[in-house]
Parts: structure tokens; sequence; C-alpha cells
């Protein structure tokens, strides 16, 4: 039965103790709880209650990446997923997409997500952006980062093959190592929405936007070339 790794960096987060719980709740069992605290001065105390069901980690703040990283090194499990701390798994989210992953014999996958605000209340269903085919997918990767980092599961080879996260970005490692694996594995896509994401006030990407926007231009030129070649062999697969 294939063990599953659910990391969940914290910082500073007052949602924390919910992603736990859906974390814990899941219907599929086999699975680790890894939180790491990422050098936090406030909402420690709600870790408190679920320690005797979770694998704890404390560091210095390093920022996402490096407590991705950290959990990922101290993990036992066969797959990787990353829950961030203000969002929430629907309680089937590991076995649904499981599943689909050992059908497809996939090593990478992501999901459709919908989006509650800060009192939990739903603001939007299947929100996420889906395509329909494989080259749609990597024409919208040379322009934005589409997939949600909280709907992908992969196989911990993968990390192994291609590294892992770049602790160097702050706000675009996910972006980042989607456009790496993309080079190396088959990206699938499942149309269930498995993740609650939270919009509100003190998330990073309406705090850090002006940073974020910089990493992305980075990300652009570094990978544009790369992803044109890959689309172009797709495009000469299709016509035969």
């Amino acid at each position: 039965m294939s063990r599953v790794s659910i990391i969940i960096p914290f910082y500073n987060c007052p949602f924390i103790d919910q992603a736990i719980e859906s974390a814990l709740n899941q219907t599929y069992k086999n699975v680790e709880v890894i939180v790491v605290n990422d050098g936090s001065t406030e909402y420690s105390e709600k870790i408190i209650p679920f320690k005797s069901q979770i694998r704890y980690l404390e560091k210095e703040n390093g920022g996402t990446a490096s407590a991705l990283n950290l959990g990922i090194k101290n993990s036992t499990g066969d797959y990787f997923t990353w829950l961030s701390s203000d969002d929430i798994y629907y309680k089937d989210k590991v076995l649904k997409q499981l599943t689909f992953m050992k059908e497809k014999n996939a090593y990478f996958s992501y999901t459709n997500y919908s989006l509650i605000n800060a009192d939990n209340h739903d603001i939007a269903q299947m929100a996420g952006k889906c395509f329909n085919n494989k080259i749609d997918v990597l024409q919208n990767l040379r322009n934005e980062n589409h997939i949600n980092g909280c709907t992908v599961m992969m196989k911990m080879q993968v990390f192994s093959a291609i590294g892992i996260f770049n602790e160097n970005l702050k706000f675009t490692q996910d972006y980042d190592f989607w456009l790496r694996a993309l080079q190396n594995y088959e990206i699938y896509y499942l149309h269930d929405q498995l993740v609650k994401y939270r919009v509100h006030n003190r998330m990073g990407t309406r705090k850090f936007s002006e940073y974020l926007i910089k990493e992305v231009e980075i990300l652009r030129e570094r990978y544009d070339d790369k992803l044109i070649r890959i689309i172009n062999h797709e495009k000469k697969h299709m016509k035969n």
C-alpha cells in the first residue's frame, strides 16, 4: 500500500490547524503529515494539539522552498503532496488522486480546486484553468503558472531525477519546478476539485505581487526556448 507524504510549510499562518486537520482526516489512511515550522513567531500554539499525530520539524525562516525541501528530506512516503498552511484538502483528495495516478502510471499530476475566503465560505467552484490538450497546457505555462501547488501529487522519484525546489526563488519555486518536471515527465490533469484554496488579505501572492512578477519574468527567459522546443515536438507528433 503506497505511502503518501503530505508536507505543510508553516509561517505565521492563523489557518494552520484547519490545514493539519484536513490532512489527518483523509479517507486514505496510509499518509504521513509533516509540518515544517519555517521560523514562525505567531500561531505555533495551534499545532500543539496535533503533535502526537504528525511529524513536526522546526527551522530558521528561509521561505517556502526551503521548508518543502526539509520536509521532502525527512519524508518516508512513495508519493509527495504539498498543502499550504492556509488551504484545505477535501477528505478524499489523496485517495482520488492516488487512484488516478496509478491508473495512468503517472509520475506527476495536478487537479482542479475551489476557492474559499477567510471564513471558510465558498467563493467559486472549479476555479482552476483546464485545457483541451497538452499543447494548450504548455502554451499557457509559457506565460503563467496555472498549476496550483497544493493540487499536485508526485512520485518521490521525481526529486531524485530533477532535484528539489529552488530555494533562491521565494515566490515562484513551484512554477520553476513544474517547468523542470515537464521536460522529463508527462503532466496528468484530474478534472476534480480536491483542494480548497483560501483567498485572504494575508496571502503571499497579494503581499508580494511585485516580487512575484519579477521572478516570473526570470523564469520565462530561462525556460521559454525549452518550452517552444517541446511544443514543436508535440505538434510534429500530432501530425504523425
